[in-house]
């Protein structure tokens, strides 16, 4: 049977890319094919030292959505962050000011560890329509519509993100946010948002990533 994707919610709460071009912080890579940002120095470097210490005591090793059969697809460790720790909250109420996306929108911020030899093979962060697991993903929250990166250290070698479709290669670097619309202008999911978690060859790489959806989440 053939899967529809849900309505999709326009307005402010699905973020605005104009306002993110706007803010003189903010980097766009100027692409046609995705709308992709970059904000160096987005988060403290006291405030990265604090989240990488609560990755570390509640890491679990991360998983996807549609197990594709290889095994090693994904294999960092993940960690649910919680709301109620003040620096947690501070983040998560600064990606909502950033993006213009209204916190009641955005999944629980997530925190994410990869050691040496360890990647996210090139993905989408959207759930993949004909997926088997779509209307468990999205049956109640609906699709995700922006994706923020932060990585939290700089990573002795390795641990690039890069954009396939684009060639476009980012390097980890302490405080450095990553914003994309998972979506073409019409609200269709956009394939060219493929991207590759890069194995790390030297040292580690913590993360925070930070999903938003078209309905409420939670």
């Amino acid at each position: 049977m053939t899967k529809t994707q849900p309505e999709l919610i326009v307005g402010v709460n699905q973020g605005d890319a104009a306002a993110l071009a706007a803010n003189p912080a903010v980097q766009k890579v100027p692409n046609p094919k995705l709308e992709l940002f970059i904000y160096k120095n987005f988060l403290d470097a006291e405030s990265c030292a604090h989240l990488i210490k609560l990755i570390d005591i509640d890491r679990r090793p991360s998983t996807i959505a549609d197990p594709n059969g290889d095994d090693y697809f994904r294999t960092s460790e993940t960690c649910d962050l919680n709301h109620d720790d003040p620096v947690v909250a501070a983040l998560d109420k600064q990606l909502s000011e950033l993006s213009g996306i209204e916190q009641k929108y955005g999944e629980t911020l997530q925190g994410q560890r990869y050691e040496v030899g360890q990647e996210f093979k090139a993905h989408t962060d959207y759930f993949e329509p004909q997926g088997q697991d779509y209307d468990r993903y999205c049956s109640v929250a609906g699709q995700r519509t922006w994706t923020f990166t932060v990585y939290l250290n700089d990573v002795d070698a390795g641990g690039a993100t890069r954009f396939k479709a684009i060639k476009k290669t980012v390097q980890p670097e302490t405080g450095k946010l990553l914003g994309w619309n998972n979506r073409r202008p019409d609200g269709s999911v956009n394939p060219s948002t493929i991207h590759h978690g890069m194995k790390v060859r030297k040292g580690l790489k913590y993360i925070i990533t930070k999903w938003y959806r078209e309905k409420p989440w939670g």
